[in-house]
């Protein structure tokens, strides 16, 4: 008992300027996978460790047992949430696997582009959608072929958990080389340089208007109420356990219009009772049965 006592006490990481224990590591994990579902293994001490050591250093505390105290307090709920945006990873870039934007601009736009010239409703979502650059990917798309876009009942919604990223999306500025990826066409149609020295572009009303940001959190409340003929998922449940990958997919697919495409990471599968609602349409990218048909 003595032994197992001191290896909770023991220092993860070394020569390190705060102590991080195996019993810190513990709480921290605890509380991230309460909040946001998100599964740290003991493996990942020198990750915490790298995004947190800032935080503890900016809060002049001594040590991440005093940290693990703060944010267990009932005082601490604005810490844990810096905690959980520090912890949560945010790679992501212009139009990442290009597969799924000409999936969505050849098999899906066509049918949504006449619906919504039509008067009718078009919704997209990238849940997890970092600093912008997935769902800006998704407007340009869209945009492409439909530079009207903005003028019809089109929206996407792009949610993340970590309000400091969507603070940058709805910002909507980014450097030269993040934008690289975006074709020369469609950056100079949608994105005008800022006269400020530093060499970045910011997205135009027009694209910014299609994309409405908000805060979410995947294992919380979802207040959406309408259907999507799109959703982005990708790269995020990676970071669940499979039981709370299988509880998300369940709750996003219902939210799926019938035919309507999901696009998920390419490290990731739908599990669960969500799978026999879809239909394989392409490399991670599925169609929501219509029903009554059979798998």
């Amino acid at each position: 008992m003595t032994e197992q006592l001191e290896a909770t006490r023991a220092a993860l990481v070394e020569n390190a300027e705060f102590a991080l224990t195996a019993r810190d590591l513990a709480v921290i994990a605890g509380i991230i996978r309460q909040e946001a579902g998100i599964s740290l293994s003991g493996a990942k001490a020198n990750l915490v460790y790298s995004r947190l050591a800032k935080r503890v250093r900016k809060l002049e505390l001594n040590s991440f047992a005093e940290y693990c105290a703060m944010v267990e307090s009932d005082d601490g709920k604005q810490e844990r949430g810096e905690m959980i945006a520090a912890l949560t990873t945010n790679v992501t870039r212009f139009f990442r696997e290009p597969h799924h934007f000409e999936h969505l601009r050849e098999r899906v736009l066509p049918g949504l582009v006449a619906q919504a010239r039509a008067g009718g409703r078009v919704r997209l979502w990238s849940a997890a959608c970092s600093s912008g650059q997935e769902p800006y990917s998704i407007a340009l798309t869209l945009l492409s072929v439909m530079p009207d876009a903005p003028r019809h009942d089109v929206k996407i919604l792009a949610t993340d958990i970590d309000p400091n990223v969507l603070a940058t999306g709805e910002a909507g500025i980014y450097d030269a080389a993040a934008l690289e990826p975006v074709p020369v066409a469609l950056r100079k149609a949608w994105f005008s340089p800022l006269n400020d020295g530093t060499g970045c572009l910011r997205a135009n009303d027009e694209l910014r208007q299609l994309v409405s940001f908000r805060k979410l959190n995947l294992i919380g409340s979802w207040p959406m109420r309408g259907k999507f003929q799109a959703i982005f998922c990708r790269n995020v449940v990676i970071y669940f356990d499979a039981n709370t990958q299988e509880a998300v997919w369940s709750r996003m697919t219902p939210l799926l219009e019938d035919n309507g495409a999901l696009y998920i990471g390419h490290s990731e599968r739908v599990s669960g009772p969500a799978e026999a609602l879809l239909a394989n349409d392409g490399i991670t990218t599925y169609r929501k049965r219509r029903s009554g048909d059979k798998k």
